[in-house]
């Protein structure tokens, strides 16, 4: 039966254009990886009771727009996938409805707006800890999800079924190089530099900066997922030398006056 309905979906996100698929036991949030865990109260179990399976899917985000970020580009591409994201999700769930198998979706945000987000840096569900755990990738130091197909330009999001269906093994092997690129480039020093869990996000001081950004149209910041040297999609793109990310260095000069052309539109 699990093959089938694994199928069905593999087939599903196929047509939806959907790269990156995985599946997780709902079981597998009471068997922590690592600590300190996914507090109870988060887990799929809790928000749905009849959840057996988590279906995460993934969009990237393409490296060349997220290297113009914070723009105007990086930040209709963001809206964009997010909605592909929501509305993709949406389907798959119908999608099994139909066939008998119960399904919720889930957004791909759970907080509501920046500001709440400051006041409470939580959302109901992490979407991060279900795509690792449904085999899609680690966690690096900038408290992000790095894949071998995109390193850490990917959004997610899940669906809950009732359908038993053979989980994705957890991958083993980090993906995170421990650069530290991400935390050299964070305009407001949020990264720590240390191993997440250990080392979490400054949320606060990342969601004030997304908020100032935001009002002008160029949300969000991007700079921590646009310097990982993590992912496949650097080969596709050509940015296998990070040195071009050094506006000082005239090797690179036509990628960096392309950027400050596409920064310098839209926002106020």
């Amino acid at each position: 039966m699990s093959g089938t309905v694994r199928e069905l979906i593999n087939g599903k996100c196929a047509e939806l254009d959907i790269p990156i698929m995985g599946f997780a036991s709902a079981k597998s949030w009471d068997l922590p990886p690592f600590e300190p865990w996914v507090p109870r109260e988060f887990r799929p179990q809790q928000i749905w009771p009849e959840v057996k399976t988590v279906i995460v899917i993934g969009i990237p985000v393409s490296l060349p727009i997220v290297e113009t970020a914070p723009s105007v580009w990086y930040h209709e591409l963001y809206r964009t996938v997010n909605t592909l994201l929501d509305t993709s999700a949406f389907r798959i769930a119908t999608f099994l409805n139909t066939r008998g198998f119960p399904a919720v979706y889930l957004p791909r945000d759970g907080y509501g707006s920046i500001g709440v987000l400051k006041e409470k840096p939580v959302t109901f569900f992490s979407h991060r800890h279900a795509a690792h755990l449904a085999g899609l990738g680690t966690f690096g130091i900038n408290n992000m999800l790095l894949t071998p197909q995109s390193g850490p330009r990917v959004r997610f999001t899940s669906i809950f079924t009732a359908a038993e269906i053979d989980p994705d093994p957890i991958r083993g092997e980090d993906l995170c190089i421990k650069c530290m690129q991400c935390v050299e480039v964070c305009p407001v020093r949020a990264i720590p530099c240390t191993n997440y869990p250990d080392g979490i996000t400054d949320k606060h001081a990342c969601a004030t900066r997304s908020e100032a950004l935001l009002k002008r149209f160029i949300s969000p910041c991007g700079l921590c997922i646009k310097v990982c040297p993590v992912g496949e999609d650097r080969i596709l793109f050509q940015r296998e030398d990070s040195g071009i990310y050094d506006e000082e260095n005239p090797e690179f000069h036509p990628y960096h006056a392309a950027w400050k052309q596409v920064r310098s539109y839209g926002g106020r």
